[in-house]
């Protein structure tokens, strides 16, 4: 049974930056795809980045050029590197994982993952 567990959320103010932590044990998957959402209260989690087992990333253009997922396979932790903060990325992030078979870059649909963490929460103040 994977278990995914985030770390690193806080309160900051605009243009600052927070480093959040995701660590994961019970898989042995040699292709998967991992990833950080994040949800607002009445708003569906949207993807903000993921990454392959090989590293290749993706991001939503809200985040493109701010955030940086990253991952160090020895310590089995998934990182996300959020630079520049703004108001609106104010919510609380999740961390997922599951198996992956395809050839192109990781989904950001929620609903093609299977393992979930509880949440870290990241206010940002204007």
């Amino acid at each position: 049974q994977v278990q995914l567990v985030e770390s690193g959320g806080g309160s900051v103010q605009s243009g600052g930056s927070l480093k959040l932590s995701c660590a994961a044990s019970g898989y042995t998957y040699s292709r998967y795809c991992m990833g950080w959402f994040r949800q607002t209260p009445g708003k569906e989690r949207e993807g903000v980045a993921t990454i392959r087992g090989d590293g290749r990333a993706s991001y939503a253009d809200s985040v493109k050029g701010r955030f940086t997922i990253s991952q160090d396979n020895d310590k089995n932790t998934l990182y996300l590197q959020m630079n520049s903060l703004k108001p609106e990325d104010t919510a609380m992030y999740y961390c997922a994982a599951d198996r992956f078979f395809g050839i192109g870059s990781c989904s950001h649909n929620r609903y093609e993952y299977n393992s979930w963490g509880r949440g870290t929460q990241v206010t940002v103040s204007s």
